[in-house]
Parts: structure tokens; sequence; C-alpha cells
């Protein structure tokens, strides 16, 4: 399973936003570019520079490798609506996203980690894959033996450490451990620091 291994807390410093909860300390005490050369490289960007990191942040955001993501943007723009808010769609309604969203991890990288192992099943069949698009009326559970492991025992505690608000279109339920969608996330429900025109404009070049 393709997947970037580099250091978050690095990528979060190259992307000016934490995309991971144990970036937001190193973040606090070191700004700017990571690197020897980092500081010096602060000048005013060009407009195809600033469309490159806006579309660098999403793809690692969400954990996708650039021929993945390309892949995903040429879906969105043959969808009907616009496509920056299509791409943003297919993003949060991956598998591994979902989890997230749902409060059974605390980053997409662990909820990618526990989807890659196996831990849930999508409609009563064990899945394994992260990127499967997920869509209303699918039913997300724990595997049986899944609930037994150390993780899932300390579940409440994970959920509470969450930074979830209620979505629109999943109805979580941990004591159950239990998921489910129930419609389309709306443009909002995704993470506001977003500016997806900037990526459609990248990949329009």
């Amino acid at each position: 399973m393709a997947r970037d291994t580099s250091p978050i807390v690095k990528q979060s410093r190259r992307e000016g936003v934490a995309l991971h909860p144990k970036a937001y300390k190193v973040m606090a005490r070191k700004s700017g570019i990571p690197g020897q050369h980092g500081q010096g490289r602060q000048g005013k960007q060009s407009m195809y520079a600033t469309q490159l990191r806006e579309k660098q942040k999403v793809r690692r955001m969400y954990g996708l490798l650039e021929k993945q993501f390309a892949k995903l943007m040429v879906e969105a723009s043959r969808k009907q609506g616009l496509a920056g808010e299509n791409l943003l769609q297919f993003l949060e309604l991956r598998l591994d996203n979902t989890v997230y969203r749902a409060g059974f991890a605390t980053s997409r990288r662990a909820a990618r980690q526990l989807v890659g192992h196996g831990h849930f099943m999508l409609n009563d069949k064990r899945v394994d894959i992260p990127s499967i698009r997920v869509k209303a009326g699918d039913v997300l559970t724990v595997r049986p033996k899944s609930t037994k492991s150390g993780y899932f025992s300390q579940i409440n505690d994970i959920n509470a450490n969450t930074v979830q608000g209620p979505l629109s279109w999943i109805k979580s339920d941990v004591k159950k451990m239990k998921i489910e969608v129930t419609g389309i996330p709306k443009r909002e429900e995704a993470e506001s620091d977003i500016n997806e025109q900037l990526i459609v404009e990248y990949y329009s070049r």
C-alpha cells in the first residue's frame, strides 16, 4: 500500500498548517520552512508557487500521493458541479477520513493505519483499503475481534480527545463502535483553511 512516509511534523512546517496533533507544539516553537536555508526562501511567491503549495498542503492533509491526488482531480473536473468542491467531497468521503471524522482516531494518519490493519467492516465485510469511498447508507463497524484490543478498549478517551464536531453526513456511536454515513459532506464541513480554487487553477495550467 503506497503512502507518504516523510515526517509529518516536517510536512506541517513546510505547508504552514498542523497536519497531525503532535505538530502543534513543534510549530508553536518553530515557525517557517524547515531546513538550513528555509528562512532565506521567504520572498514573495508567484501565483504558480501559491497554487502548488495549496495543492501540496491538501494532498498531505489527506495523505495522498501525487498520482492519486491528480487522478481524483480529473474525476472531480468531470463531475457536474464545481470541480474544487467535488474534490473536497471525494476526499472527505474516503474511508480513512470517515473514521477520523467520526472520532475513532485523533488524526487521518492514525485512521489510515486502523483501516489498513483491517479493524473495520463496511456493510458487514472486512475492509483494509483506506481510499474506498463511502456513500449514504453505508455502515462501518469495528470488527468484533478488534473491539477487545487495547486501542478500542480506550475508544471513549480517544473520542473525547478528537477535535471533530457533529457533522451532517455522519452518525457516530462510540459505544456500539458504529459509524453510519447518512449523506454527503457540505463544503463548510471540510477544512476551513483550504482554497480549493487554487488547486483547480494549478491543474488547469
